[in-house]
């Protein structure tokens, strides 16, 4: 995108791209979201950024009009190597709220001095400018939409006291933070309720959406309705007219608000720009008509790696209400589904084959220490070989895995027999040759024609 054209889009107010730059006016100091209602600004008094972070770096501050903070964020894969992006959703999991930018690099196989390379090159700042970036936005959202004391709102953004959460939001704003919360929101009751706004680019298909998720619900962790979904204190409903999820989050767990945040965002594919993927995957004969059908269409994320993954290995070979059955199973069996709780129990007692159970306490057994790990840290491509290597897991469970817990937008289980019959082929190999046409979006391939399937 050039210049010009995001020039454009700002003029016309345009929520598709919503997220995927900011405006920084020159005059003013000052960078906006494309949908600012603000007065646009000339042309010769603009420049465009591509994140937050990367404006901050600059040396402008966040419009207290638009309020950059409640932006949609990027997808992950958006012009960035997939270096970056794993480093990316590292920070997004607090690795540099207490560890160093060396640390960080050491986990991704490189050198401290390459990974601000790779930052400055892709990103336009480094490492800690944009987990500091992605603090003070977190903070802001919470002292606009809560009424949390600015203590909790402070070390549940990440910052290690409340002196640098003051003085961060000072320099940023050029306000403290009771000048920031201009008026107390609705719930005034500090042992009430939380609710957080959650931003998407449209449109959003909220029904296809519920669809997938409702028949491989887990019971006894997950409950969806018609028009919600909820778990572990957590109830999230759609506001389609303002482009936007709501969740509303138990007190108990204010603490975790930015991971839960976090949650929320991959598990509902909010950082997915679906208008680009459906412009793309429309070009392709075979999936044109669908795409057309289901504008907005999402891939499904995980609340947890490892709870997915055992959920998809449960359902090889089993219906997908099988599959929900036997995960209500262990659950109501073991309490939960933790990686150290399954890797010393008798899973055969729900009913599995030994085989199959045996393979799952492996798979365990590999997470607990530390073989399978869903923190980026490792490559999905890596990560699906390394489970291939399990007893049990062949590429369909792995590229499932990727797809969804590792929010893989490429990954493909070729071999679903679902898949073969709404595309229309006989063999994997087949399919696979088809799909080259789909990448780098095959994941939203296998979306729409597993939709395709629900329709008949």
């Amino acid at each position: 995108m050039d210049a010009d054209a995001c020039y454009r889009a700002a003029r016309a107010r345009d929520a598709r791209f919503d997220g995927l730059f900011f405006t920084a006016v020159r005059t003013t100091r000052i960078f906006c979201r494309p949908v600012c209602p603000a007065r646009t600004p000339l042309r010769k008094n603009v420049e465009y950024f591509f994140n937050a972070a990367a404006a901050q770096a600059a040396g402008y501050r966040p419009c207290l009009r638009c309020r950059p903070e409640v932006s949609p964020d990027q997808p992950v894969w958006a012009g960035t190597c997939s270096t970056v992006n794993r480093a990316l959703r590292l920070i997004d999991d607090g690795a540099l709220d207490s560890g160093s930018t060396a640390e960080l690099a050491e986990r991704l196989g490189l050198t401290d001095r390459h990974l601000r390379r790779l930052f400055l090159e892709h990103v336009g700042a480094p490492p800690v400018s944009v987990a500091q970036t992605r603090r003070i936005l977190f903070a802001k959202k919470l002292i606009t939409e809560t009424n949390l004391p600015f203590s909790e709102i402070a070390f549940a953004s990440g910052f290690g006291s409340l002196r640098r959460f003051n003085e961060a939001l000072r320099n940023t704003y050029r306000r403290n933070p009771q000048e920031l919360r201009r008026c107390t929101p609705r719930n005034g009751d500090a042992q009430a309720a939380i609710e957080l706004k959650l931003h998407y680019r449209p449109p959003y298909d909220w029904r296809s959406f519920l669809g997938f998720v409702k028949p491989r619900a887990i019971p006894g962790l997950e409950e969806v309705s018609a028009d919600s979904y909820r778990r572990n204190g957590v109830q999230v409903t759609h506001d389609p007219a303002k482009n936007r999820l709501s969740a509303r989050i138990e007190p108990d767990n204010a603490k975790s608000l930015r991971h839960i945040s976090d949650q929320v965002r991959s598990f509902f594919d909010l950082r997915a720009n679906t208008t680009e993927i459906s412009a793309h995957l429309a070009k392709s004969p075979p999936l044109k008509s669908i795409v057309r059908r289901h504008p907005g269409l999402r891939v499904p994320g995980s609340w947890d790696g490892f709870e997915l993954a055992v959920r998809a290995m449960l359902g090889q070979q089993v219906t997908v209400k099988g599959a929900s059955t036997l995960a209500g199973r262990l659950v109501e069996r073991f309490g939960s589904l933790k990686a150290e709780i399954l890797a010393e129990s008798d899973l055969a007692v729900i009913g599995l084959p030994k085989a199959r159970a045996e393979s799952m306490r492996r798979f365990a057994r590999a997470v607990c220490d530390g073989e399978i790990r869903f923190d980026a840290a490792v490559s999905s491509e890596d990560m699906i070989g390394h489970m291939c290597e399990l007893p049990g897991i062949g590429p369909w469970t792995a590229n499932y895995i990727a797809m969804r817990a590792l929010g893989d937008p490429d990954a493909f289980p070729a071999q679903d027999l679902g898949l073969l019959k709404a595309a229309r082929v006989s063999s994997p190999k087949r399919l696979q040759e088809i799909a080259e046409a789909w990448r780098p979006w095959r994941a939203y391939a296998a979306m729409h024609l597993w939709e395709s399937l629900r329709e008949v």
